[in-house]
């Protein structure tokens, strides 16, 4: 198994022979607008002057083309504009290859996959599904303390010689995730952990103390930490986290740069 981190929550993920495309945002630096161009007044970051940053922060770090090169799939977690590419007639993934099978969690973003031109719209399910020997489990995830900001999933990777992949998605720590690293026992985890913030729901992602419940829970296991350094809405920077880790005594975990891969 290998996970390039990509950029944000976008990561490129090599398991069981298949190479599957996660979360594919591949907007140019500053595109998608500050929140205070998209939202209109309905969301609110608890920092004001961080209503006016564009996002995503940095461009990707390496040209779109050799990303999507020699991708099988892509895995989107949920529709949300930092996890898919979603043009203003409501259409995602202008950038992606439309033959491509994807992978999405509910009947909902399925819809919108085919309504945007996708051949190949696939629905994961807690039963879990197989396709090219990689086995892919759905496994819930709860985006947000207050008040969940939509649905959202998490997947669980096995296969034949292979580590156990769990992919927790958006989602703070909750009994789901709990009992997802108890059934499962994943040797790699991968967790998004901004800390991001929007009001009137909350925390949307884990922090520090969420990856250290993670980390007490499976201490065997690798975490990747992903979804850093992009969107305004975040409370916790790569340097934040790492030292928050260090106070914390977590040191099972590995925090790439953009672009950088790491083997497992």
């Amino acid at each position: 198994m290998e996970i390039q981190q990509i950029r944000h929550a976008a990561n490129k993920i090599t398991f069981g022979g298949v190479t599957f495309l996660l979360d594919p945002w591949l907007a140019a630096k500053g595109s998608m607008g500050s929140f205070a161009e998209i939202a209109h007044g309905n969301i609110q970051v608890p920092d004001p002057v961080k209503m006016v940053l564009p996002m995503p922060f940095y461009d990707l770090p390496l040209p779109r083309e050799k990303i999507l090169d020699g991708v099988d799939a892509y895995i989107v977690t949920h529709i949300h504009m930092d996890h898919i590419d979603v043009a203003e007639d409501g259409t995602v993934g202008k950038f992606l290859d439309k033959t491509v099978p994807v992978f999405v969690q509910d009947e909902a973003d399925r819809a919108v996959f085919q309504e945007s031109g996708f051949q190949q719209v696939h629905v994961l399910s807690e039963k879990g599904i197989r396709w090219n020997q990689v086995e892919l489990t759905k496994v819930p995830g709860q985006h947000g303390t207050q008040v969940p900001c939509g649905n959202t999933m998490g997947v669980v990777f096995q296969a034949e010689n292979e580590k156990t992949l769990y992919v927790c998605g958006d989602t703070i720590w909750f009994s789901g995730v709990k009992q997802a690293l108890e059934t499962f026992s994943p040797e790699v985890v991968t967790v998004n952990t901004c800390g991001a913030e929007l009001v009137g729901f909350g925390r949307l992602i884990m922090n520090d103390e969420d990856v250290e419940c993670v980390a007490r829970t499976v201490p065997r296991a690798t975490i990747f930490i992903t979804h850093m350094d992009n969107v305004a809405h975040a409370s916790l920077t790569r340097y934040d986290m790492k030292g928050r880790l260090a106070r914390r005594g977590v040191t099972n975990y590995v925090m790439p740069q953009d672009g950088e891969t790491v083997l497992f």
